[in-house]
């Protein structure tokens, strides 16, 4: 999911039976519009398509996606220490995966329940530790808005609307990156307009929660990390339609698959669900790829990226579960 700059709050009081319902329906969405992409070619040539790929592909797939995981998951330890949060490598990667078992929850669940965790292991307020979640935004919105921006110039590929999409992510990127400059820039908008206050504080919360990240080179170094972890992915991709017979070149590749990521984002839904399958979808198609390849190539990819990393989080979120809870009750 794209990330955003707006301070993370404590969780609201929705109906957690609402918001299943919510994700139901959108999953029943995007099942039923690949579906009908798949039966406007034939199911015997999608599933031809995927019968080319050897188990070793798949698990190579599997591999670039763990890299990833692996170097975000760095990442995110790398953060927690700046903000002297005193949690070792093993206790940060295990919030991190275990998050992922929310990914495609409403309202960032996942995030929330990092912060559940790292509360009770540390006793570390949500106000203290919310700048680790922000920060985590901001460096992966700088590393895709920056490697996307690189790869659509490599590749000449021509998105309708996707200069004005790139051109706010690296504004955003750099703003993200340069917290005294989000905080002037909010100051002078508010007075500049005199309306839309909720909108400046906001930024200015922002601005604040990312201070102490903006010095030492740490963003930079979470950013580059960041910059790894989503190539490899990319790459994927890339390996995807390369197997499966798509002539596309790897900037194009990685161009497609980090402008769905981030245009899913933009539609608000968990896990960019719905927009990112059919931006890719799109974009493959303006590249010459029959449907034929590009609807199982997107099924494919997302299992591999987006409910991989889901099953990796059902599998850490008991025993993060287990062992924050074994800590909170051994403190108090």
């Amino acid at each position: 999911m794209t990330p955003s700059l707006e301070q993370p709050r404590p969780p609201s009081r929705r109906s957690p039976l609402r918001e299943g319902a919510v994700m139901a329906g959108l999953l029943a969405l995007v099942v039923l519009g690949l579906a009908g992409a798949v039966s406007a070619t034939g199911w015997a040539e999608a599933r031809a398509q995927v019968a080319k790929l050897a188990p070793w592909q798949v698990g190579l797939l599997l591999l670039l996606s763990l890299a990833n995981y692996a170097a975000r998951g760095l990442r995110w330890h790398l953060f927690a220490r700046h903000i002297g949060l005193g949690l070792g490598l093993r206790a940060n990667l295990r919030h991190f995966l275990g998050g992922f078992a929310m990914a495609v929850t409403p309202g960032r669940l996942g995030e929330l329940v990092r912060m559940r965790w790292i509360a009770r292991e540390t006793g570390v307020a949500f106000e203290r530790a919310a700048p680790l979640l922000l920060v985590d935004r901001a460096s992966d919105l700088a590393a895709m808005a920056v490697l996307t921006g690189a790869a659509v110039l490599a590749s000449g590929l021509r998105i309708a609307g996707g200069g004005p999409v790139l051109a706010l992510a690296l504004l955003a990127a750099v703003l993200a990156t340069r917290p005294r400059l989000l905080a002037a820039l909010a100051r002078l908008g508010h007075r500049a307009t005199g309306r839309f206050g909720r909108l400046f504080a906001r930024l200015r919360r922002a601005a604040r929660a990312l201070a102490p990240f903006a010095s030492g080179g740490v963003l930079l170094r979470g950013s580059v990390l960041a910059l790894f972890g989503w190539l490899a992915e990319g790459l994927a991709f890339f390996l995807l339609l390369h197997w499966m017979g798509a002539g596309v070149s790897a900037a194009t590749a990685i161009a497609i698959f980090l402008f769905a990521t981030l245009a899913g984002g933009l539609t608000g839904a968990p896990g960019g669900l719905g927009g990112a399958e059919a931006a890719m979808v799109a974009l493959l198609s303006l590249e010459g790829v029959p449907l034929a390849v590009s609807v199982p190539a997107t099924v494919l990819i997302r299992l591999t990226t987006l409910w991989f990393a889901i099953a990796i989080g059902a599998a850490v979120f008991p025993v993060a579960e287990r062992h924050s809870r074994r800590i909170s009750d051994a403190l108090d």
